[in-house]
């Protein structure tokens, strides 16, 4: 069996790893000629059998995997997901609908389709310049609003707001640089701010059937320059009221936006008026470890997708609507308060918390750290599991180390010594 990743980055890296594995022939591709070296750092060569690199035109692209006997290309990544589903159209390959290509990536445009399909999502505009934001803003009569890219991922560019000056200078900021990938900002949404609690779901479709693989719910803080920051995430049984309640929604969602036959990542907000989506990308949830999250829920997205790839038929085997036993797991993402070049030995002195599982860094020793204000600077994440009381303590412990200068230090911080980071698949 050839499957194609274009964009393997993120829990793509993960996806061909885990498909090399099952001895399937991966191949890789760029969706562009250089990329974030956020996500480059985490590319696994190794993992495939041939690597395409960046080829502009898409009728070559294809004719090359024609010619290497692909039967899929996926996203790897964000970035990747409007190339890869072009490539498997012009090969007749399964993937997601045509019509609804472009809602997929461009959250306005995927905010009108689920709303076409009589789903909630965040009242907001779509503003070209400044003054076109602010004058929504003065005229929504919301108090509190977001700015943010149309098809960003990773929190990149969002700025929670609340006066005037804050909306321009926000929108301004988005339209006037890239987003991660690459892409120019050609508007800036601006959006209510939902007051809820946060979930993600990953899915996996096949064929228009939609099977659940994880539900997370996301704790956030608020970072200097009013940017969300992620602080940990903890899974939610699907046969709990609110994650039924998920279940529906998402599965509604996908059905919206023409999600046919990949995995799915959604982020929804429980509100007083009910569920509202955030986003979703037609691709794997990102900032992930597969293998933890199988040892201790049962399941993970990759291992669903995998399994769904290699086995076609065997999602209607997969019941996703029973309970996963296991220790209570929390996913921690780490913050950097001190600008610096990184300690080495971080890893190891995360790991001496008794309830650390993993632990996964973006940097290196001797990188150049900025504070935490997305998930772009986060110097990487912790599974920490075990009793909740003890998990807490930890993760008390861990944000403590953190205060102190656990990654670069204030001047005079102690110095770590011990082995050095290592580097693991980021999210997209």
């Amino acid at each position: 069996m050839k499957i194609a990743i274009v964009d393997g980055y993120s829990t793509g890296s993960a996806l061909a790893l885990r498909l090399r594995d099952q001895d399937v022939k991966v191949i890789h591709l760029r969706s562009q000629s250089a990329n974030n070296p956020y996500l480059e750092r985490s590319f696994t060569p190794h993992a495939y059998a041939h690597d395409l690199g960046y080829t502009p035109d898409i009728a070559e692209a294809a004719d090359q995997l024609a010619a290497l006997g692909a039967e899929q290309v996926l996203a790897g990544a964000e970035s990747g997901v409007m190339l890869a589903e072009a490539l498997a159209r012009t090969l007749n390959l399964p993937t997601n609908k045509a019509d609804t290509a472009h809602a997929r990536r461009d959250k306005q445009l995927m905010a009108d389709a689920a709303r076409a399909a009589g789903l909630s999502t965040p009242r907001g505009t779509a503003a070209a310049t400044p003054d076109q934001a602010v004058r929504w803003y003065k005229d929504s009569g919301f108090t509190h609003v977001v700015v943010k890219p149309p098809a960003s991922a990773g929190t990149d560019g969002v700025r929670f707001c609340s006066t005037i000056r804050e909306v321009e200078e926000a929108c301004r900021t988005v339209l006037d640089r890239p987003n991660m990938f690459g892409e120019r900002n050609t508007v800036a949404l601006v959006q209510e701010r939902l007051v809820g609690r946060e979930y993600y779901i990953n899915t996996v479709s096949e064929d228009g059937r939609h099977k659940v693989a994880e539900i997370w719910r996301y704790t956030k803080t608020v970072g200097d320059g009013s940017t969300p920051v992620y602080d940990y995430e903890e899974p939610v049984h699907p046969t709990s009221p609110a994650g039924r309640i998920l279940r529906i929604f998402t599965f509604n969602v996908l059905d919206a936006l023409g999600i046919w036959s990949t995995a799915a990542h959604t982020e929804v907000m429980i509100t007083q008026r009910g569920p509202v989506l955030i986003e979703t990308g037609a691709r794997l949830g990102g900032a992930t470890s597969p293998s933890i999250i199988e040892r201790h829920l049962g399941v993970s997205q990759t291992g669903l997708l995998v399994r769904t790839l290699t086995q076609p038929g065997s999602l209607d085997t997969f019941d996703d609507e029973k309970p996963t036993p296991g220790d209570h797991l929390r996913n921690v993402e780490l913050i950097n308060h001190h600008r610096g070049l990184a300690h080495k030995g971080v890893a190891d002195r995360i790991s001496e918390l008794p309830t650390a599982a993993a632990v996964f860094l973006a940097c290196n020793p001797g990188d150049q750290l900025e504070p935490t204000r997305d998930l772009l600077t986060s110097p990487g994440y912790v599974y920490l599991a075990g009793t909740p009381a003890v998990v807490q303590r930890d993760y008390e412990q861990l944000r403590h180390w953190e205060s102190e200068g656990l990654y670069t230090g204030p001047a005079g911080a102690p110095q770590h010594t011990d082995a050095g980071c290592t580097t693991c698949p980021v999210s997209a």
